[in-house]
Parts: structure tokens; sequence; C-alpha cells
């Protein structure tokens, strides 16, 4: 099936996305508008210490209006690797760094009105190694045994989609082998 952009105009320029309005071209050749939320892509990091926990943070999130449970996550900069990113992003929401991070996977948010491309990585061996977290950014760090994680996440206790996504691709790497 063919669809055909015809034209986009930016209705709302943000911090880390703009809403624009899309004309597209349908398959039907019928002409129709769709509001597109363009946002940088951005990455989540499943942080697992020597002892098992898996490290999530608590934040307000002004969607629900209250504190979710996530992994730590973060948008990207303009041009930056996710890999840099994620490593980037791990130092300012917990604290820790790793050796390496281990790719799992990408995926998109919200396909249906947003861009956002989201990269999973898995960090272990952390070690403590700080920077200054983003100044609007108010953090709660939890450390939680992963089969108490995994009981969360099926009983709908972790709330947060970037987080039960990253779960279920980071599953096979909770499993015995």
């Amino acid at each position: 099936m063919n669809y055909s952009i015809l034209n986009r105009e930016i209705m709302y320029q943000g911090r880390a996305f703009e809403v624009q309005k899309v004309y597209l071209q349908l398959p039907n050749q019928k002409k129709r508008y769709y509001d597109l939320v363009a946002h940088r892509d951005s990455v989540t990091i499943i942080p697992i210490d020597k002892d098992g926990n898996i490290w999530f943070v608590s934040q307000y999130r002004l969607g629900v209006e209250d504190q979710l449970l996530e992994l730590p996550a973060g948008v990207l900069e303009n041009g930056e690797d996710p890999k840099e990113g994620a490593m980037r992003e791990i130092r300012e929401e917990i604290g820790m760094a790793c050796p390496e991070l281990k790719y799992l996977g990408d995926f998109y948010l919200a396909p249906g009105y947003s861009s956002e491309h989201m990269f999973i990585f898995l960090a272990t061996e952390l070690f403590p190694s700080a920077l200054d977290p983003d100044s609007d950014e108010f953090l709660q760090v939890h450390k939680i045994p992963i089969p108490e994680m995994m009981r969360m996440a099926e009983n709908g206790e972790i709330k947060d989609s970037k987080t039960l996504a990253s779960i279920l691709l980071a599953r096979p790497c909770f499993l015995p082998k």
C-alpha cells in the first residue's frame, strides 16, 4: 500500500519534541491530516548488580499525575550514539556505570502518533560513577531482586510501558540457562 506525505507543518516546538500536522495521501487517493509528535530517539537501561537486583527509579510523571517506577531512561542528544547516551543516563539517574553495555533491541513507543524510537541496553558489573542529574529530575533509586521485579511486572504493579517492554526483551537474561 502506498502512503505519501504531502506536507508537514510544525505546530509546536518544544525541548525534546515538536508537534507536526502531517498531510498524507492514503492508498485510496484520499487526503487526510494527522498529528505527529516528532520526538528525539531515547534509551532505556536495565542495570543489574552483582546481587541480582535491578535498579529502578521512581519519578513524577505529569501524564499520570503520579510517581511511576521505571528503569533508568532518557532522551538522546542530537546526533548522540544510543550506547553513549545509555552510559550517560545510568550515571545521571542512578549514579552507576558499567564497563560495557549489551544491546537487547529497540522499539517504537507509540507509533500511531509519535516517532520516538527507543534502544534497550543491559548494564552489568556496575560501579559508582555519578554525574549530576538533570535539573528537573527528582529521582528515587530502588533496587529490586529479579524474582520480585518479575512478580511486580506480571501483577500489573509496574505501569510504565517502556519498562515492561524492556523487561520482556531482557527476560532471556534473567532465565536460568
